[in-house]
């Protein structure tokens, strides 16, 4: 376990969907004064041995992402999983807190909290959905190295959901606290409201 503890928490912000129904990069939106790729970057600095965005090569040219260190997928077509089997493959030693760049609401006490209550013994640790909590959320995470073997078998098996991989492996989930929020914007609609909803609550701090 004390071994276990030492191996380097990197972190990886997933940038590298389509983004069909947005109709705009979700990386490039703004909720916080800075593109949200940039945001996500940032806040896993603040915990994170080394940070990395997971993007595609055509995203590489993106003035946000130039800035960044880059890891692009080389496992495609496979949604969310080719961008953390891309890094885990690249850095198979290390353990990894894997963001969506979809999730507004994550903020530094949503990441402490899930540093905090990591079992390295695990598979990996996941925050509870907070609709169905026995589903885990596995796009606000810790994927310890030695699940990178089990995520290629699931894979060989046709199965490409972290989610159903999660559920399939020996995951330790942890409660959503007061004020965390893993809520994804998908389309425009749901951008501008939650956009609206951040801005009221920063005016009433």
């Amino acid at each position: 376990m004390n071994r276990t503890k030492k191996v380097p928490l990197h972190g990886l912000v997933l940038v590298g969907g389509k983004s069909t129904r947005m109709k705009k990069d979700k990386s490039l939106l703004e909720y916080h004064g800075k593109k949200q790729v940039v945001h996500c970057f940032d806040l896993l600095s603040q915990f994170c041995d080394q940070v990395f965005i997971s993007n595609r090569k055509d995203q590489s040219h993106l003035a946000p992402h130039k800035k960044l260190p880059q890891i692009h997928d080389v496992f495609v077509g496979i949604g969310p999983l080719g961008g953390i089997l891309s890094a885990m493959t690249r850095y198979p030693d290390v353990a990894w807190l894997v963001l969506a760049c979809d999730l507004p609401f994550v903020n530094a006490s949503a990441i402490k909290t899930l540093i905090k209550k990591r079992n390295p013994s695990k598979m990996a640790t996941a925050y509870r959905s907070a609709y169905e909590p026995n589903l885990p959320e596995p796009l606000c995470a810790i994927y310890e190295p030695k699940v990178l073997m089990q995520l290629l078998q699931f894979l060989a098996q046709g199965i490409q959901c972290p989610r159903a991989i999660f559920l399939r492996c020996d995951t330790r989930l942890i409660a959503q606290s007061p004020g965390i929020s893993l809520d994804n914007v998908n389309d425009p609609q749901e951008y501008h409201k939650v956009l609206s909803a951040i801005r009221r609550k920063s005016a009433h701090k």
